[in-house]
């Protein structure tokens, strides 16, 4: 017996059509949403924590971390309170986990490290009763900042990494204050790593547009073919890429060797081109290249030809035909390529790490230096958390000033 195709029945009909559909289609991607979060979803939410969560020392020295809970800037501690450091100093000496309780230490008092080590041998297994019997063993035990810096890294969560990541401080009392001057380098790597990327992907859409319009009005297979030449560098190893920069720019290098053979400079006066930002910007340049003329050749090829046209036949000049009406048409390949490019310049590593020496190092590099030789992984994460804020600020920007349509690649 057949059902009746009724109202109610055929809209379950449809909302079971419905739920099917939105399970099969969860199904089909599942596996790839797994993959985004294990490998950067979840990389992100731990450099998040991580920059604000440190329980490292907290955990190696828990009577420390509540013996100064309460901690008052600019006191000095109680006998309880030194005891109960004392006694952590001897338990993380005996379980070998003292080295990573005062490495933490080190980042926030200068000596931190040798103080805590040398403090815990010498206190044997008996713990100090008085704060008198610690500064016998070291002067600096007397000092407020010695405690203080202790009471801040005692904290499980803090805030300390990005006052350092913004070169600024907390002083004895804990009042925010700009870091020391010669320490303060992170505010100047943030602007060059903006300086630099903004002028790369400014270089990028100079070389890229006019290589776009040509790709966009040849012939498709002639276009097809020298498309090749574009995407030719995305089959060649990016430290190949990089390191060939190196034989080019070096003082000894290619190029420098052509213009003194020809007269242009002397011997004695060849170009700086390498180990400094310039190398940085013309191999970042080079390499961050197709990555501008690809967005921009897919909006140029979908820009009818008769617009120009009818442009022409009103009057325009060429000049006019190309700023009021081309041009326009392929602002949304200038910002999906301007953004992508800028983007990935402001992360970009392994390039300024090789060729760019002193002055061209950017704020990745100072990253993977506290990620691989300081270990100060707080740092590093903070350093990164700004970095990733930055790029989701500017990308808000974009959206709210240009609308998120434009970047659409086609």
């Amino acid at each position: 017996m057949a059902r009746e195709l009724t109202p109610p029945a055929i809209a379950a009909d449809y909302a079971r059509a419905r739920r099917r559909g939105r399970l099969e289609s969860l199904a089909l991607v599942a596996p790839l949403l797994v993959f985004i979060i294990v490998t950067f979803a979840a990389p992100i939410a731990a450099m998040l924590t991580r920059s604000f969560y440190t329980p490292e020392f907290a955990d190696i020295m828990p009577r420390t971390e509540e013996a100064l809970s309460a901690w008052q800037p600019g006191a000095l501690p109680s006998d309880a309170v030194v005891e109960a450091v004392s006694a952590d100093l001897i338990a993380a000496n005996e379980a070998k986990t003292i080295g990573r309780a005062a490495s933490r230490f080190n980042f926030e008092f200068p000596g931190g490290r040798t103080l805590l080590t040398q403090t815990a041998r010498a206190l044997g297994g008996e713990p100090a009763r008085t704060l008198a019997d610690l500064v016998a063993l070291d002067p600096r035990w007397g000092a407020p900042a010695t405690w203080a810096a202790m009471a801040l890294v005692a904290k499980r969560v803090t805030g300390i990494h990005y006052l350092a990541a913004l070169d600024l401080r907390l002083d004895d009392a804990y009042a925010i204050v700009p870091e020391r001057e010669q320490n303060q380098i992170y505010i100047t790597l943030f602007l060059r790593t903006l300086w630099v990327a903004g002028l790369v992907t400014f270089l990028c859409l100079a070389l890229g547009y006019p290589v776009a319009f040509v790709l966009a009005h040849l012939p498709i297979k002639m276009s097809n073919l020298l498309m090749i030449l574009v995407l030719l560098p995305f089959w060649t190893s990016l430290l190949v890429r990089t390191t060939s920069w190196i034989v080019l720019l070096q003082s000894q290098g290619v190029i420098n060797d052509l213009l003194v053979g020809t007269g242009f400079i002397a011997n004695d006066q060849r170009l700086a081109m390498i180990y400094n930002a310039t190398g940085t910007i013309t191999a970042m340049t080079h390499i961050l290249l197709p990555f501008m003329v690809l967005p921009l050749y897919s909006v140029m090829r979908t820009i009818p030809s008769s617009y120009a046209r009818a442009a022409r036949s009103m009057g325009a000049s060429p000049m006019t035909t190309f700023l009021r009406v081309y041009a326009p048409l392929t602002l949304p390949g200038v910002g999906a390529g301007g953004l992508l490019v800028f983007i990935l310049a402001l992360g970009y590593y392994i390039t300024p790490a090789l060729v760019g020496g002193q002055s061209g190092q950017l704020i990745s590099n100072i990253i993977a230096f506290h990620m691989q030789s300081s270990l100060n992984w707080g740092l590093a994460a903070a350093l990164g958390a700004i970095l990733l804020g930055g790029v989701l600020g500017l990308y808000l920007v974009y959206a709210r000033v240009f609308g998120v349509e434009r970047m659409r690649f086609a």
